[in-house]
């Protein structure tokens, strides 16, 4: 009798936990900039993330263009809208906080993407410092850990600032490598990493090495110096994205990349925020992704994104 009761009460209580669970009718979704291919991924997986939970569900995805005013209007309209979850790719870190205390206020769940958001309630992105790190390493060894590099940076958002911060820390353990510049910004597209590039290249008469902070800006980097007859520089980035693998298997300068996978973040993201507003909060708040190095020597056996 004991035992039926317990399990009558396990079962009551299975019911009521299936009932309370809160489920995703609407998602809203801002990044920096749909231009981009990784973004795309990123509501890709957000897309498809949602769909597996609830088919009907309706998920917005806003291009923000890096422009915090834009994002803070698209973040009220996703509250005005009554979507249960927002997932933001912030366009400044800290400056993006009052918009999420709005949202949160609203009883929305705020999820960051790719890069921090201060205030919330979880982060996924890829471990940024430590893809800076690997790519800068690549980039010193090739080199024979001396001569002239730059880094060129990027849009001021989390995610640059730390790639740019774990090459400085790697490039500091090599004496005879002179840094000449970092803080130009290419603007994370290709045609910014060009522009960026013919500057370096007409300041600079001798460059032995360039880390880029994405694929976009590292192949309009690649393009400035074959119009400028540069040859013998290394360049590294950081995405792995789909542009990059053609470039390691063809003839550029591009050397390796340290790859995300922009669809298992969207992915990861939309099940970290449901879990949230279901009372399972992470026991990190800050979800870090391990990057792995893409070269010439195994770009054969790299997967590419998920998709």
């Amino acid at each position: 009798m004991l035992r039926t009761l317990l399990l009558a009460g396990a079962a009551l209580a299975l019911a009521s936990g299936a009932a309370s669970a809160k489920d995703l009718k609407a998602v809203g979704v801002t990044v920096g900039s749909l231009g981009n291919p990784y973004f795309v991924n990123v509501g890709k997986g957000v897309t498809d993330a949602v769909r597996e939970f609830n088919p009907q569900a309706k998920v917005t995805i806003s291009s923000a263009d890096y422009d915090l005013n834009k994002q803070f209007t698209q973040i009220d309209n996703f509250i005005s809208a009554g979507v249960d979850l927002i997932l933001v790719n912030a366009a400044d870190p800290r400056a993006i906080a009052p918009a999420i205390k709005r949202a949160q206020a609203a009883g929305i769940t705020v999820v960051g993407v790719d890069v921090a958001a201060a205030g919330a309630d979880a982060t996924v992105q890829t471990d940024n410092a430590l893809a800076g790190e690997i790519a800068c390493k690549f980039m010193a060894d090739a080199i024979g850990g001396k001569g002239n590099v730059v880094i060129e940076n990027g849009p001021q958002v989390s995610a640059v600032i730390d790639r740019v911060n774990g090459c400085k820390k790697v490039l500091g353990g090599f004496p005879d490598i002179k840094l000449l510049s970092s803080d130009q910004d290419g603007k994370g597209s290709r045609d910014g990493g060009l522009t960026v590039m013919q500057g370096f290249l007409t300041r600079f008469p001798s460059i032995q090495g360039v880390f880029t902070i994405n694929d976009p800006q590292a192949i309009g980097s690649d393009l400035a110096a074959k119009q400028l007859n540069r040859t013998g520089i290394v360049i590294t980035s950081v995405d792995g994205a789909p542009d990059i693998v053609g470039a390691l298997k063809g003839q550029t300068q591009i050397q390796a990349s340290a790859s995300q996978d922009p669809y298992a973040m969207g992915k990861l993201a939309v099940k970290t925020g449901l879990d949230i507003m279901n009372g399972k909060k992470p026991e990190n708040p800050m979800i870090l992704m391990t990057p792995q190095l893409v070269t010439r020597e195994n770009v054969g056996s790299y997967g590419g994104w998920t998709h």
